[in-house]
């Protein structure tokens, strides 16, 4: 699995944490050369050079031209061996999805788009400084579909500024009307040293209440269920067959190789991360000083468990203790009874998961089974 980041924006929104910069055109051929020696140095961290998913997310991929976008193929091909059924995810921004950029990238191979939506409702978007029109999101997915993209996932937010439970549902119907195989929805999420932090800070206006985003997300399972989708992970929807490969290597504890800055990496044992800024990557040449986190069996335990229950297939037991041994899994089927037995969690056969219920407290569930450190 391999992840490639590109960190340009033409504006930030006020809710992201990730890593982005605003400075783009003057560094972007800068950044893909550095990119280029980055995976040349580091090809040999995968355990094959066999790439069964390649993900390019951001910031904004769909910034690119046409050019740059080649080159980064360029490049990926140079170092790896894509499989022919490889999944190949780009990240973009409806406004920049045009009938070239999208050719551009059937040419390389892409055959999926993951497009930032987030709502459809104009007044929302531009509090939250998108660049697009709910009109334009919708004309989006339609181009990608008339185009040829094989598989259209759009991201949508709830417990939004100023969102009601019918703005939510008209969000949601709206999503599942168009030609798309996968939906993943989040929760806001507050972070601070973000502009929404401070706005909300300052009292410039509020959320809805937790009790609401519980609406939002039941409607949300209800109305992609009626459509046909998967609930296959929690903030995450599809149709049969369409799951995102990427993210799942993830939630399945694949070894993966993060490129650019602030990407992350992992090879089973080991989490490294590459420095927070443009520009002490592009004057590493290729060779970004990265903090390393070498992970205890406990913490490997404990990522295993919350990977795990977040998806529809839940934690395999077996799995677990040929990982982790049998007094683990004894310990955590002891914490889990009182949530099998008050129906928030399932056991089958071997396989503990969340149910309906359960996925609502998922977050308080799942810290009930993790293991502290020094027990």
């Amino acid at each position: 699995m391999l992840y490639i980041h590109i960190p340009f924006c033409q504006q930030r929104c006020i809710y992201c944490d990730f890593y982005s910069t605003t400075h783009t055109a003057a560094h972007i051929d800068a950044y893909i050369k550095s990119l280029s020696r980055e995976m040349e140095l580091r090809r040999d961290e995968l355990p094959s050079p066999l790439l069964h998913s390649v993900y390019i997310g951001g910031g904004t991929p769909s910034l690119l031209s046409a050019e740059q976008i080649r080159k980064v193929f360029h490049a990926i091909r140079s170092n790896f061996t894509i499989t022919t059924d490889a999944e190949i995810t780009i990240e973009a921004n409806p406004d920049d999805i045009t009938p070239a950029f999208l050719e551009t990238i059937l040419q390389e191979g892409v055959n999926r788009i993951s497009m930032g939506v987030q709502t459809f409702d104009d007044a929302t978007l531009s509090l939250l400084r998108r660049r697009h029109s709910g009109a334009q999101a919708i004309k989006a997915v339609e181009c990608c579909h008339t185009m040829g993209i094989p598989h259209i996932s759009i991201d949508l937010i709830y417990q939004l500024p100023h969102q009601t439970a019918q703005s939510w549902s008209e969000d949601v119907r709206k999503a599942l009307s168009l030609p798309i195989d996968h939906l993943s929805a989040y929760a806001l999420t507050v972070e601070e040293q973000t502009p929404l932090h401070r706005l909300l800070q300052q009292g410039e206006f509020s959320l809805p209440t937790d009790e609401l985003a519980c609406d939002m997300f039941q409607l949300l399972c209800d109305e992609t269920k009626r459509y046909g989708f998967e609930h296959y992970e929690i903030s995450n929807f599809c149709k049969p067959g369409c799951h995102s490969r990427h993210n799942s290597g993830y939630w399945s504890f694949k070894p993966y190789l993060g490129l650019g800055p602030s990407a992350h990496s992992f090879d089973g044992n080991i989490r490294s991360v590459n420095p927070l800024s443009l520009h002490t990557y592009l004057t590493s040449e290729g060779t970004p000083e990265q903090q390393i986190e070498r992970l205890t069996l406990t913490e490997l335990c404990n990522d295993f468990v919350l990977t795990s229950l977040r998806t529809s297939k839940g934690l395999d037991l077996n799995a677990l203790t040929h990982k982790f041994g049998s007094a683990i899994t004894k310990q955590i089927s002891t914490w889990a009874a009182p949530h099998i037995t008050a129906n928030r969690l399932s056991l089958t056969d071997t396989r503990l998961a969340l149910t309906q219920t359960g996925i609502m407290l998922a977050n308080d569930i799942i810290s009930d089974l993790m293991i502290i450190e020094d027990e």
